[in-house]
């Protein structure tokens, strides 16, 4: 979690980064989904890997955000073996 204004943080549409995460599934990736707080603008990250969510609550003011209409993204790993 991330306390930098939410200026500095890039969230983009809901379908567009779902897309592209499971691009990053399909060849090896785990991806875990991050947003912006609408109201306190802290940045969130959901500690459940390959898994999207249309809604989530700020650990921070207890507040829930709206992710699929406010937008996301989205932090991949890559394991090299």
């Amino acid at each position: 979690m991330s306390d930098e204004p939410r200026e500095k943080q890039l969230d983009y549409p809901f379908a567009e980064v779902c897309a592209t995460a499971q691009e990053a599934i399909a060849h090896g990736g785990t991806v875990f989904q991050k947003f912006t707080c609408e109201y306190c603008g802290v940045r969130q990250f959901i500690t459940e890997p390959n898994a999207f969510y249309r809604q989530g609550t700020c650990e921070k003011c207890g507040k829930v955000t709206d992710i699929q209409a406010r937008g996301c993204n989205y932090m991949v790993v890559f394991t090299r073996t």
